[in-house]
């Protein structure tokens, strides 16, 4: 029992090799990406979800890739929107029990059973996040990249929270208790936009991107 528990193990931490290596060579080449987060339960006729989609289209005119997690609701949407202006429109899909059906306007699509292996190509892949309203997967995105910024565990990259009436009752809650009780700095919800504005995300996101191409050529400048 325990030989085969090794070898149950063993080949385990191939599966997760492979499913890092593909998604870095997939996903090298992909450019300036932002993703997007939100519910895989929202439906078409939601306005979260036509939002959403106009959101998506924006970002691909404007030159970004759009990242999701490759499902229905939300993701779909995302992935939707990119797809009709054929920008690159990645799926990061997820097995699941249920609610995870990949979507079908995946131009790049990959495919992972460990949400932590898929957790890494999304923050090693975006310079930017979207999150429109969504569940406790969705919450849990949110708060991980929030928290590797305010440590600095990754460069520091836009957070957008997208709807005031879905997000605005969690920010009031963080700054009456976390921040009213010490336990974060008022500097901590700088990192972060509440905002119901598509050009607003956009123009926060090409902000970034030319702050990030200019860090660039400033490191290939010092290189010679």
């Amino acid at each position: 029992m325990i030989e085969d528990f090794k070898g149950d193990e063993s080949w385990r931490l191939f599966r997760i090799l492979a499913e890092f290596t593909e998604g870095i060579d997939t996903l090298s080449g992909l450019g300036f990406a932002v993703s997007i987060f939100g519910s895989a339960r929202i439906k078409p006729d939601s306005e979260y979800y036509q939002q959403t989609v106009t959101l998506s289209r924006r970002l691909a005119e404007e030159g970004f890739s759009v990242i999701t997690g490759g499902g229905p609701g939300i993701m779909e949407a995302g992935n939707k929107g990119a797809s009709q202006h054929k920008g690159a429109s990645v799926g990061l899909n997820i097995e699941l029990p249920m609610e995870q059906k990949p979507n079908e306007y995946q131009s790049i699509s990959l495919n992972y059973r460990y949400f932590f292996a898929r957790k890494v190509m999304f923050v090693k892949h975006s310079m930017g996040y979207v999150c429109m309203p969504g569940g406790f997967g969705t919450f849990d995105e949110f708060f991980e990249s929030l928290t590797l910024v305010q440590t600095e565990k990754i460069y520091p990259m836009p957070i957008v929270l997208f709807g005031s009436r879905f997000w605005g009752g969690l920010i009031e809650w963080v700054k009456s208790q976390p921040l009213e009780l010490g336990l974060i700095s008022a500097s901590d919800l700088d990192l972060l936009k509440v905002t119901d504005d598509i050009e607003e995300v956009i123009e926060i996101m090409k902000k970034h991107r030319e702050f990030k191409e200019k860090v660039i050529e400033e490191s290939k400048a010092n290189r010679f």
